[in-house]
């Protein structure tokens, strides 16, 4: 059923947009990036273990493939974190999202790379992704670099407004890209995880636990004063708690879920979703207006994602297919005919 892992993913993008938000805020406030990801993993680490010994999961072998790739995840991940934290201090949410529709394309490149997804130009399904794909990054584009007028004015008038130089802007930029090329990686990686050990709760658990370690050293050495350490600001308690609780966590156990159900490409295809997401939150929340090249963006990028999944289930279909046009003669005792069994 394509209804559910759609609907999860599109969870996932608010949520990441939200705590962009919040974390934006808070970094007004004199929270860095460093403190932010290393409370954030140290808290969702503690959730994950609380979920895994209520649930008595039971643990496969540390052998050194899954440890290798499990390290590997958590490196690739943390250093995602960085990029993109550090790009949204210097730029905006707004800004991250848009770069973040760069995610489709590495992650086909990377999955095709990988030998993950097949490339047959041939095919009707593999076209459409492509094409989608495009149109999707086109569409961010758009939003990124024309604004036109302004269609809806906001109404809050902020003390401090949201605003980077161009430097700033440029360089926020560069890092997003940098970070989304990371996260591309690593659902590649995550997918090699899932093979070895289909336990998504299990596997986030070692995620947390891997950044958080590799988060607090970082911490202690380019923060040691302890001062630093505190949340003096109710916007930077709440940042941390929701990106613990509710964000990081919940998005790495759902992202795993969908990879494991539906590949890496058909997880990095819903990017598109969090710059209508932020388009409008930042309006709401933040005192951005509305431009005319935003909701000329959402319209491509929405048409960019139909087209996507349109192809993957068209995929899906030409697979089944195919499978039952191999089956020669009439069922045999216990089967029923393809027809009778297939279902959208």
């Amino acid at each position: 059923m394509e209804v559910l892992p759609s609907l999860a993913m599109v969870a996932v993008e608010c949520s990441h947009v939200i705590i962009s938000i919040l974390f934006k805020a808070a970094s007004l406030k004199g929270l860095s990036y460093y403190n932010f990801i290393a409370y954030s993993y140290v808290l969702g680490t503690i959730v994950f273990t609380l979920l895994v010994f209520f649930r008595n999961t039971v643990f496969p072998p540390l052998k050194f493939p899954l440890i290798s790739r499990l390290c590997l995840l958590g490196i690739t991940g943390y250093l995602g974190m960085m990029c993109a934290y550090k790009g949204i201090e210097l730029g905006s949410p707004t800004l991250a999202s848009a770069i973040s529709n760069l995610t489709p394309a590495f992650t086909f490149i990377l999955a095709v790379s990988f030998r993950m997804e097949k490339v047959e130009l041939r095919r009707a399904a593999t076209r459409a992704k492509i094409v989608g794909t495009i149109t999707s990054i086109s569409g961010a584009l758009v939003m990124t670099f024309y604004k036109g007028p302004i269609v809806i004015s906001s109404v809050l008038q902020l003390q401090r407004p949201l605003q980077s130089s161009e430097s700033n802007w440029i360089a926020g930029g560069i890092l997003e890209a940098i970070a989304y090329l990371l996260y591309s990686l690593w659902y590649v990686i995550q997918a090699q995880v899932m093979k070895i050990y289909p336990e998504e709760i299990a596997v986030t658990l070692f995620y947390n636990l891997s950044v958080a370690l590799l988060a607090i050293p970082v911490c202690l050495i380019v923060e040691p004063q302890l001062s630093s350490w505190r949340l003096t600001h109710s916007i930077s308690v709440v940042a941390v708690l929701y990106a613990g609780l509710f964000g990081f966590s919940f998005s790495s156990c759902v992202h795993t879920w969908g990879v494991r159900l539906k590949g890496p490409v058909f997880v990095a295809i819903f990017k598109p979703t969090s710059v209508v997401v932020a388009a409008v939150m930042s309006a709401t929340f933040l005192g951005e207006a509305l431009y005319l090249g935003s909701m000329i963006g959402t319209v491509i990028i929405t048409s960019g994602l139909y087209v996507v999944l349109w192809g993957k289930a068209k995929e899906k279909g030409d697979n089944d297919e195919s499978c039952g046009l191999s089956r020669l003669g009439p069922p045999s005792d216990g089967e029923v005919p393809l027809l009778q069994t297939y279902q959208i």
